[in-house]
């Protein structure tokens, strides 16, 4: 029977269940839905996830926002002694360029791919993350690399609602993975699955890759896609910057321990 109430504090928002822990049996049919992942071996799974699902509609709209924003003292013309219609043309026109300029970083700015991890052999999660910063569309928006503990990843199911201007009432959903200091419920780092519409089989998918090897998944009907150098006429894609993990990490992820133990081995060998 599952706890009605959440076992990670904080809880992510829109909590609305916990999902099983890393070793335990899945509840989920394992799956995957569009895109495949980039890679699956017996070392390591890797995931793709994208910031945006629909990439590159945002950046033409914040071209018309920003296009607006030019040319908006010209269609209001000439306010005389008219300052409150002044300040209100120049409040407008920044308020455009404003959100023209952050909805252009927000669709150029991720990076072509947000990979995430599972390397089976080192029982590690090594994520790599984008972290806007919406409110400066002028500032550094930075990416991070980091490696966690297969044993302290938790995933929880949350569900979000609201309701548009017309009254159409709408709910979002999706799989976060949170990251708990070693022997405890506290929460230290989370992270969007973003695996479409089956997340809750996607975290079954990568708990039964981490339990039982890449054998005992479901074969996918797509193919791996290189993110990196994929053709692609979307310009928001082609801006966007490329996925450049830390070098070590990047090794690290890729490679079981006993490759590090024997080039050890050899090194201690040749000195002696």
């Amino acid at each position: 029977m599952p706890n009605p109430l959440p076992l990670l504090n904080p809880p992510a928002r829109g909590w609305r269940r916990d999902l099983p822990a890393p070793d335990a049996a899945p509840q989920a049919t394992p799956g995957l839905s569009f895109p495949a992942p980039n890679h699956v071996d017996e070392i390591y799974l890797e995931l793709p996830r994208s910031y945006l699902d629909v990439r590159g509609l945002v950046f033409w709209l914040s071209m018309v926002g920003l296009l607006y924003a030019v040319l908006l003292p010209f269609i209001t013309g000439p306010f005389d002694n008219d300052r409150s219609g002044m300040l209100m043309m120049v409040g407008c026109t920044f308020t455009c360029l404003w959100a023209g300029l952050v909805a252009l970083r927000m669709d150029v700015s991720p990076p072509r791919d947000l990979p995430v991890r599972f390397n089976r052999q080192r029982r590690k999660m090594y994520v790599y993350e984008f972290e806007p910063i919406w409110w400066n569309p002028f500032a550094r928006w930075p990416v991070r690399a980091v490696a966690y503990d297969w044993n302290d990843v938790r995933a929880e199911a949350w569900s979000q609602g609201g309701a548009t201007s017309g009254g159409v009432y709408f709910t979002k959903s999706g799989v976060v993975l949170s990251v708990v200091k070693p022997g405890t419920n506290e929460v230290i780092d989370r992270f969007q699955l973003r695996a479409k519409s089956a997340e809750e089989r996607a975290w079954a998918y990568i708990c039964i890759y981490m339990q039982q090897g890449p054998q005992a998944l479901p074969r996918s009907k797509w193919k791996p896609r290189d993110w990196n150098n994929e053709p692609t006429l979307n310009l928001a894609r082609l801006l966007a910057p490329k996925v450049k993990w830390p070098e070590e990490m990047d090794i690290e992820s890729r490679t079981a321990p006993s490759i590090e133990r024997v080039g050890i081995a050899m090194r201690i060998g040749t000195n002696t």
